[in-house]
Parts: C-alpha cells; sequence; structure tokens
C-alpha cells in the first residue's frame, strides 16, 4: 500500500523563543523541518509527502529548507487550528495515497523503527501511533503546592507520526467539530480503533529554547555511532566551465580579482566554488548545483556562490559526515591565480570550517590548447572527500 507523509509546520512556536518559527531554527547543519523532512524521505516505506505551511511561510519554506532529491513533495497553506491545517494538508493528498503519516514538523528526531511500527500496525487496524508509558508518578497541584495524586494505570504519553487509512481519517476530520488535542482524538469521536506502537524517547517534540540543545545533542550521539561502526569514505569531484564577457573583475574561490574581462553565468559565476560545491554533491551522490538551484529560478540571478557552497555543506552535515579535505585546480591563461591563491584558501576553509591546510586551491594552463589557451572563458576542476563523523 502506497504510503503519504503529511508533516504539520503552519503553527508559530512562541514558546520556544527565537526570531523564527520553531520549525526553521537551526539544529546545527539545518533546521528542524529540513530534518524531519529528511528522516521521512530517506524511510523506503514511505513514497511522498504533503507539508502544510503556514499562510505566509513560502519564502521562510524557501530559504531554509531544499527538498530531498528524489523525494515528491507537496505544498499546501494551513488554518489557524492544528486540525485545520490537516484537514488541508489531507486534501492536498495524492490520490494515489492509501496511508497516511501525520506528522509534527517539532519532531526531527523520529526514527524508523517508530515508522515502521505504526505501518506494521496499519496492515490490521484503521488507525496507530507510537505512545510511552508514563512511568513517573503524577500530581494535582494547586496554587504551587501537591493537591493529591492520580493513577497512571494505562496512561500513555502520545507521539507522532500518527498513522491511518485516507478514507476513514478524511472522514474523521469532515465529522470533527475542531478543537482536537490530536488526530487520534478525532479518530476515535468517529468510531475508529487506534492501536498502541512502540514510541521513542528521542521522538522529542520541540516546545522549549532547551529542547533545541538536547535534539543536538542526540544527533550528535548518532552521527558519532554511525562514525564508530565503519569507516565511510566518499570521494566527489566536480567541473565546471564559464566564459568570459565584458567585465571589470572575475570571482574565483570566492575572491574578487581585477580583470579586463568578466564570467558569464546566471549567478556570479565563480568557477572554482561551483566545482567544489558540485563535487561535494558529487560525493554525496545528491546531484549537482542546477538540480538544487535551478537556472531557470529567477532568484538565483546573480547569487553570490558561498550560498550553494554552504547548502552543500549542510547537506553533508546532515548525512553524518564531515569534510576532510578540498582541492581545487583552475584551468587559466589568465587572470594569474598565484597571486590570490592563498586568499582563496582561506576563504574556501571560512566557509568549510576546515583548517587551511586541508584546502588546496591552485592553477594550470592549457598550453595554449582550447577554449582556455585562446582565453574564451575559464575551467575549474575540484575533488572533495568526506568522512563519516
Amino acid at each position: 500500500m502506497t504510503t503519504t507523509v503529511l508533516i504539520v509546520a503552519a503553527g508559530r512556536g512562541a514558546r520556544a523563543g527565537g526570531e523564527l518559527p520553531k520549525q526553521y531554527q537551526s539544529l546545527g547543519a539545518c533546521c528542524v523541518l529540513q530534518t524531519t523532512l529528511e528522516a521521512f524521505a530517506a524511510h523506503p516505506r514511505v513514497q511522498d509527502g504533503v507539508l502544510v505551511l503556514g499562510p505566509d511561510d513560502e519564502e521562510l519554506f524557501t530559504a531554509h529548507v531544499t527538498v530531498p532529491s528524489g523525494f515528491t513533495l507537496r505544498l499546501t497553506s494551513g488554518g489557524a487550528t492544528r486540525d485545520a491545517s490537516v484537514r488541508a494538508g489531507l486534501a492536498a493528498l495524492p490520490d494515489s495515497a492509501q496511508r497516511v503519516l501525520i506528522h509534527d514538523a517539532a519532531r526531527p528526531l523520529v526514527s524508523a523503527a517508530a515508522v515502521d511500527g505504526v505501518l506494521d500496525a496499519l496492515d490490521t487496524h484503521p488507525g496507530a501511533a507510537p505512545a510511552l508509558p508514563v512511568i513517573d508518578a503524577l500530581w494535582r497541584g494547586e496554587r504551587g503546592l501537591v493537591a493529591g495524586t492520580a493513577d497512571r494505570t494505562g496512561l500513555w504519553r502520545a507521539q507522532t507520526p500518527q498513522g491511518f487509512h485516507v478514507a476513514p481519517i478524511r472522514a474523521a476530520h469532515a465529522a470533527h467539530s475542531g478543537g482536537a488535542a490530536d488526530d487520534v482524538e478525532v479518530a476515535r469521536a468517529h468510531g475508529l480503533d487506534v492501536a498502541i506502537t512502540a514510541g521513542d524517547e528521542d521522538n522529542l517534540k520541540i516546545t522549549h529554547p532547551g529542547d533545541f540543545d538536547r535534539a543536538r545533542a542526540i544527533l550528535a550521539a548518532r552521527a558519532a555511532q554511525q562514525g564508530s561502526s565503519a569507516m565511510d569514505i566518499r570521494c566527489g569531484n566536480g567541473f565546471d566551465v564559464h566564459a568570459f564577457e565584458a567585465g571589470d573583475h572575475v570571482i574565483l574561490c570566492g575572491v574578487r580579482i581585477p580583470h579586463d574581462r568578466g564570467l558569464r553565468g546566471h549567478s556570479d559565476a565563480d568557477v572554482g566554488m561551483h566545482a567544489v560545491t558540485d563535487a561535494i554533491y558529487g560525493a554525496l551522490a545528491d546531484g549537482d548545483i542546477g538540480r538544487h538551484f535551478p537556472p531557470s529560478d529567477p532568484q538565483w540571478k546573480g547569487a553570490a556562490s558561498h550560498i550553494f557552497l554552504e547548502h552543500a555543506i549542510g547537506r553533508v552535515a546532515a548525512r553524518g559526515y564531515r569534510i576532510a579535505n578540498a582541492d581545487c585546480t583552475l584551468i587559466c591563461e589568465r587572470p594569474k591565480i598565484g597571486p590570490h591563491a592563498h586568499a582563496m584558501r582561506a576563504e574556501l576553509a571560512r566557509l568549510m570550517r576546515l583548517d587551511l591546510d586541508r584546502v588546496s586551491v591552485k592553477a594550470t594552463t592549457s598550453e595554449r590548447l582550447g577554449f582556455t589557451g585562446r582565453e574564451e572563458g575559464i575551467a575549474a576542476l575540484a575533488t572533495v572527500t568526506l568522512v563519516a563523523q
């Protein structure tokens, strides 16, 4: 059966603090929503996704999130309440969807095992959701004092994703008056049985400022465990070419160099940084710059190439790797690269957060052969090595 994930990301999350809604705040390499999206895109039993955004959040999404390569994601606008946003998401599901996993964007650490548990339970139930049993004593409080205790028998701490067969949960939401705590409440009000599956303590919902630190620590521990289980080294290469046009400077590896011509390109035409960026994408088997930043998209017209490089660096960390070294060769007759090579190395090292001795920038000519020999443009070749953290 086909499964679509419906990620609810329309809320403001004011209790989490910060200038941005919590789903766009950083967990280190990337934001909360990106981490959530990556978890489902990587799951082999999830075919595609629907993302419910705040009505005015499309620019925030574009600035902070990249849809994983090969994963189809539909965007729709949410409502004033969570259940209204879920209804909007259900309406946007593809016709092929038979099961839906409804998940809070603020739970970025959902595990594949938790998703599998819900999907397995849907083979025999109309609904399923992960939860953890309440093991702490429960008190009732009044005016800051303990006023009594409550029986914790049979109590569970609900999590997401909450999974359902599509037709029944659509009917349940259509019949509900609104104001439900979650989709399980909506489903049960419609008479649907919901199975309890195994939750995960790491599947926390980011709610308060301190939750970000906890989530970062969990991600770091996962990366360390992955790195200790096996040595995983990846190597990628990148190649780029830009032709000369009228101008008074070129930008190479982030450094502006005076020249009697410029380089033509949709962005700033930094041929060196483009090659390094594509080498990173290549090592990740993650396409190229054109896939992530299409030249047909006018927003990237004249864009600084460090935007592309920083995005690729973020993808490295999100996949649990670190950059070990980078080597870039610029191929041209002019301008002379030697006087600027150190500055280029320093800028690349700064962006990639590497020691200077792990970044190489060098130049060669083509002995007056070919388009570079005729001074029609500049080519660049780059190699980058990634190591699992």
